[in-house]
């Protein structure tokens, strides 16, 4: 892990590195203060705060993914990018965001996926055929980010459905899943940040399945 930190100070990278660094925060920051409420209220709470830090992190991280020239990083995160907006909506806080960053939202992913593809076709190549990563661990780090990102697609239709945002328990169990998944394949990256970012998680998630489960009154003899 120290070495991983060296090379990219050796290789002029740590500028990506900080950009991943950065985002981690956000990832982190947003299940901590949801865990922290979610302990306080004694159930699964879904704040508006986890919504507003999951955009910033996630436009963070995909700026990250691209300079990492990682497909499955670039691609959970535009799956998963629009599903925060929508939380937001749903939670009637869209409005309050200044409309210059409402606009910024919107237009960020589609700005940054016609640059690589049109003016940064080399970058693009790379990504997609990036000679580091091996076929069959790029397929298990998308299968994790697939995991990942279906649980935030899995809670949008449970949120669409009840008229509200909220965690539900198989939310916290598909992030479970996903999150270990997505440790392995950081481990073979030597990617100290997706192995920082969900290091931090998994407790959350296991934190959060727990109180939903008594929530329920599972626990209960």
């Amino acid at each position: 892990m120290i070495q991983f930190i060296y090379d990219i100070i050796q290789q002029d990278q740590w500028y990506i590195f900080a950009i991943g660094l950065v985002g981690n925060i956000l990832f982190s920051s947003r299940v901590l203060i949801q865990w922290f409420l979610s302990e306080k209220s004694g159930k699964s709470e879904s704040p508006t705060v986890f919504w507003h830090i999951s955009l910033w992190a996630s436009f963070t991280f995909l700026i990250y993914g691209i300079l990492r020239k990682d497909l499955a990083i670039v691609m959970g995160q535009l799956m998963v990018y629009f599903i925060y907006i929508r939380n937001i909506q749903i939670q009637n806080k869209w409005r309050e965001i200044s409309k210059f960053f409402r606009i910024s939202f919107l237009i960020a992913p589609f700005v940054i996926i016609s640059y690589i593809s049109i003016c940064q076709k080399g970058l693009f190549y790379n990504i997609i055929s990036n000679d580091e990563i091996p076929f069959k661990l790029l397929i298990w780090g998308s299968l994790g980010q697939f995991v990942f990102v279906f649980r935030f697609f899995f809670q949008w239709i449970v949120s669409e459905e009840k008229g509200k945002s909220v965690l539900p328990l198989g939310f916290w169990i598909i992030s479970l899943s996903g999150s270990l998944i997505i440790i392995s394949y950081a481990v073979y990256r030597k990617d100290i940040n997706l192995i920082l970012g969900q290091i931090a998680g998994t407790f959350v998630y296991f934190r959060n399945i727990v109180i939903n489960i008594k929530g329920k009154g599972l626990f209960q003899s």
